[in-house]
């Protein structure tokens, strides 16, 4: 058994997480040190503003390096419809709308264990998305989600090809 199987140990991110939740359909960014400084803990390119048909993925992954979700906070003008939880495996997780803006997603594990995420617009074009991602998930990032969005373009939707 190792320290982080221990139940009420806390589980860090890896040092460094950067795959897709689910081929073709978003990207989760993850970067953190064990002290976590930064302002962001990670960034998620969600590609619809459907969150009955994005989020279960977004969860599933962070649930793989994290350990189980038990919210998630977003903003409820940002997207299409927002239910209160949603069923992912066998586990309920607790939806939360607060007017935290569309450029951030809350994510908690257990009982207070918050983690923020920059949520990139799904009309962001794909250089802008990870120009901002990459950004977010520095360890010594101070600039807040919303301009980091401003600052790469990424508030800015893609142009028709």
């Amino acid at each position: 058994m190792t320290e982080s199987d221990i139940p009420g140990t806390p589980r860090f991110l890896p040092d460094a997480v950067h795959q897709s939740v689910r081929p073709g359909t978003a990207l989760l960014r993850l970067e953190t040190t064990h002290a976590r400084e930064g302002i962001l803990d990670g960034a998620w390119w969600p590609r619809s503003r459907d969150i009955g048909a994005e989020l279960p993925s977004l969860i599933t992954a962070l649930t793989e390096h994290l350990g189980p979700v038990t919210r998630v906070g977003l903003d409820g003008s940002a997207w299409d419809e927002l239910p209160t939880r949603v069923t992912v495996g066998d586990r309920v997780v607790h939806i939360d709308s607060f007017p935290v803006g569309d450029d951030t997603v809350l994510i908690t594990r257990g009982e207070r264990d918050l983690f923020s995420l920059l949520l990139v617009p799904p009309d962001t074009s794909p250089d802008a998305a990870r120009a901002a991602m990459a950004r977010a998930v520095r360890a010594d990032n101070v600039t807040e989600a919303r301009q980091i969005l401003i600052d790469t373009r990424s508030d800015t939707p893609a142009t028709p090809a």
